[in-house]
């Protein structure tokens, strides 16, 4: 049943991007467009999750160090 999947959608996503470049081919050319352009758009927006999810991690571990330090500097500091 994935085959089957993986052939309709690069069915539909060569179709477009074929008509979108105004590029004439026949339907397997079309279809191997279409499952190729989606193996290589899955590997990249993969790879970009990936870094954004790293980002991510890394701007949420320097913004819970910022709130330790405020709450460091405003609770215990002060009192020694």
């Amino acid at each position: 049943m994935t085959v089957i999947y993986l052939v309709i959608v690069g069915a539909a996503a060569g179709f477009l991007a074929t008509r979108l470049m105004k590029l004439e081919t026949d339907i397997l050319t079309t279809i191997a467009i279409g499952i190729a352009g989606a193996l290589i758009g899955g590997f990249v927006l993969r790879i970009l999750l990936t870094v954004a999810g790293l980002l991510g991690g890394l701007i949420g571990a320097v913004l819970g160090a910022l709130l330790l330090i405020w709450l460091y500097q405003t609770y215990i500091a002060k009192r020694k």
